[in-house]
């Protein structure tokens, strides 16, 4: 057992949106791999064959209170709390009815998730990383909804990093660039997309789920102790050019 695994062995970890095989899922593997106790969310029955005997699953949905509430009984403790349930509509966000639930379900979701297990953190002394995105910091017409979205998370983690650092709760952020997921598929099957951000991105490619996992392990970590508020851009460079 190495000194990363130790670090979280014993501890309790809940995935919300992680039941695709995104990053969700990879965060998911990652901490099992480091010896965490880990509990992956989906809105489906079940998640995707691989992932049916690694994990409990619980069914989910973002966007009703009284399912958290269920969740939470449903949890004992918890240590970390990952926030990556999304969803866009590329091309289609214009609707309002769509605004609005891409809204719902990425911004307020989240806020639902994070005041939902607050007491079991501060219990713990635990933390949160909310999945962000660099559309959050980027514009695109293609999925306003999600930008407007994500960017409120951003700024959610700043403030309630400030609110609940007297009560040992740490709140962080990671803005993922252009990953290959299943949530990815429609902008990927553009050859002209694709290759246009490859070609943008300083490191040349697009991410790949796993490329997000070290960076949550970090933010969970000891070593990270110190930082609370932060949106972390894991982008290939294709923010800061």
């Amino acid at each position: 057992m190495n000194a990363e695994t130790r670090q979280f062995f014993n501890k309790k970890v809940l995935v919300i949106g992680a039941s695709l095989g995104g990053i969700g899922s990879a965060i998911a593997e990652g901490f099992k791999t480091a010896g965490a106790d880990v509990i992956i969310t989906g809105v489906e029955d079940a998640p995707i064959k691989n992932l049916e005997n690694k994990f409990e699953y619980f069914k989910l949905d973002v966007t009703d209170q009284l399912h958290f509430d269920k969740l939470s009984r449903a949890i004992d403790s918890l240590d970390v709390l990952v926030n990556c349930a999304g969803v866009s509509d590329r091309g289609m966000e214009r609707s309002i009815s769509v605004f609005e639930t891409i809204l719902d379900i990425n911004l307020t979701g989240t806020y639902r998730c994070c005041q939902s297990f607050f007491p079991k953190l501060q219990s713990s002394q635990g933390c949160i990383i909310n999945i962000g995105s660099m559309y959050g910091i980027l514009g695109s017409p293609k999925v306003p909804a999600y930008g407007a979205a994500k960017s409120g998370v951003h700024q959610l983690t700043k403030s309630l990093a400030i609110e609940w650092a007297e009560y040992g709760v740490r709140v962080n952020a990671i803005a993922p660039g252009f990953i290959d997921t299943p949530g990815t598929k429609l902008g990927r099957s553009d050859p002209k997309h694709y290759d246009a951000v490859a070609n943008r991105t300083p490191l040349g490619r697009w991410g790949n789920s796993k490329d997000i996992v070290g960076p949550a392990l970090f933010l969970a970590s000891v070593d990270a102790a110190f930082i609370t508020g932060v949106t972390l851009n894991v982008d290939g460079g294709y923010s800061a050019v």
